[in-house]
């Protein structure tokens, strides 16, 4: 059996839902949003050991209210994040012990990802060393000018997927255009930007519409639906 490690990024701040309480950590049907996530990959048979990357003042409450109190027992490590982003997941990254040799990266705040789309992005990773989980957008899409506010194309819908996340890699070629990325200052969204820019294809795996990112308020009310269906 493959090697397979997985990166869950936690360090949202939680403006955007309103609350005191950061995002991660905000409870459905009592359990923190954190906790369904992680959950997900510590019951998965592929999956030897779970990185969590969380801001640095919030390792103690990942370690004691999450981690143990759920005896999520996959978890080897909580790192802290860095500025950005891309800055976390290298960090989780350099902490994937040696003998891993896939990674997968996954949003703290996506707490309904299925074991199907797991395992779908595990054969399809090891097929192809990058993949992303994504699903085709539902709604016609406009390019507009920032300036003028006008429309300038409306690119066919066939070709536009919503892009989710695990996101998930052979580790050492993640590693490696993770430091070329570093060394040249390049910023980006996600990490399928890295390893594309990197020069290498990345697949794409079907994803579900119920592997949502819990944001907003409105999010909350939509995950409520999913677990009661």
């Amino acid at each position: 059996m493959k090697k397979i490690a997985a990166v869950i990024v936690a360090g949202g701040s939680g403006k955007r839902m309103g609350t005191a309480i950061k995002k991660q950590f905000i409870k459905l049907r009592d359990k923190e949003v954190l906790a369904y996530t992680i959950e997900a990959f510590n019951k998965l048979e592929e999956i030897s050991e779970i990185i969590v990357v969380t801001g640095e003042e919030d390792i103690q409450k990942v370690e004691k209210e999450i981690i143990q109190a759920y005896r999520l027992n996959k978890v080897s490590k909580v790192v802290a994040g860095g500025k950005e982003r891309q800055d976390s997941v290298h960090n989780g990254l350099m902490a994937v012990a040696g003998e891993m040799e896939y990674v997968m990266i996954h949003d703290g705040a996506r707490p309904f990802i299925s074991e199907e789309v797991l395992r779908r992005a595990i054969d399809k990773t090891i097929e192809c060393k990058a993949t992303i989980v994504a699903v085709p957008v539902k709604d016609t899409i406009k390019v507009i000018n920032p300036e003028t506010q006008i429309v300038e194309t409306t690119p066919s819908r066939e070709m536009l997927w919503s892009v989710q996340t695990p996101q998930s890699f052979d580790k050492e070629l993640l590693k490696a255009a993770y430091k070329e990325a570093n060394e040249k200052g390049l910023q980006v969204t996600d990490d399928s930007m890295i390893v594309e820019a990197y020069g290498k294809q990345v697949a794409v795996v079907l994803g579900e519409y119920t592997n949502i990112k819990i944001t907003t308020p409105e999010d909350l009310v939509v995950g409520e639906s999913i677990l009661n269906n």
